[in-house]
């Protein structure tokens, strides 16, 4: 099948798994939660909303490679491969705050060809193709290209694996520069805010490919600007994002230079 046909599978299979998660943080008093490490969990709801998704594409595309965050790989043999996040802001999840995503990315030939990030506790659904544009709901996304430090804000990214000292940094010279920090705990839906314009920018000293890969081509193909990444070193190692409005896309990489170093 084509890529059309996995693009229009994948919104509506990031939309099953959304209904599926809702339906845990309805109980999540209930849950189990598991701690992976520093500022680090896996729910159960984690784990099955992946199942569920890792079911439907199975289903759907037989011969699919499938990578998720919570279970093993699976090989493919069509050179398609679907990156799963089931639950992107897991923190947020458990505590009971309405700011998570189900995030799919389809990846071939080391190219990030499709994107969709589902919002569903406001109903949002933000998707790009490949060289096809992007849109949230449906209607075209369009970054601006004359953003300012001093006129929206940045979302830095934290987690385990970073330098506590580098974001201090950043945050430091995003306030130089009279710019707000933002961290909403979420680095894919951070980043689909970023294509919507509602902020100007991202930097994170390392993502996993499940939390950036779909964000950031919805990003590009909304007019904004990415770092040129192999999508295959990134499923494999993850690596540092940085992405944001054309106006302040050289600044933003300047000022993650100076603080994470070349």
């Amino acid at each position: 099948m084509a890529l059309n046909d996995r693009a229009s599978a994948a919104i509506k299979i990031a939309q099953s798994g959304g209904a599926l998660a809702k339906d845990y943080f309805a109980r999540i008093g209930s849950i189990e939660i598991v701690d992976k490490g520093v500022q680090d969990f896996v729910t159960e709801a984690d784990q099955n909303v992946e199942l569920h998704i890792r079911s439907l594409i199975e289903e759907a595309f037989p011969d699919d490679g499938i990578v998720g965050e919570e279970h093993a790989v699976k090989t493919g043999t069509t050179g398609y491969r679907w990156v799963i996040d089931p639950i992107d802001g897991t923190s947020n999840f458990i505590n009971a705050m309405p700011a998570w995503c189900v995030v799919l990315a389809v990846v071939k030939d080391d190219m990030t060809e499709f994107g969709v990030i589902h919002d569903p506790m406001h109903d949002e659904t933000y998707q790009a193709v490949r060289k096809g544009g992007a849109t949230l709901n449906g209607e075209t996304l369009k970054m601006a290209t004359d953003a300012a430090f001093d006129r929206g804000s940045v979302s830095t990214g934290y987690c385990n694996r970073s330098d506590k000292s580098a974001t201090l940094r950043i945050i430091e010279e995003l306030i130089k520069r009279d710019g707000v920090f933002h961290r909403n705990g979420s680095g894919a839906l951070s980043l689909a805010y970023v294509a919507a314009g509602r902020l100007i920018g991202y930097i994170e000293e390392h993502m996993n490919a499940w939390d950036c890969l779909a964000g950031q081509l919805i990003i590009a193909e909304a007019g904004g600007r990415i770092e040129t990444q192999s999508a295959d070193s990134m499923i494999a190692n993850g690596g540092r994002v940085i992405a944001g409005n054309a106006g302040i896309f050289d600044d933003l990489v300047a000022i993650a230079n100076a603080s994470y170093g070349t």
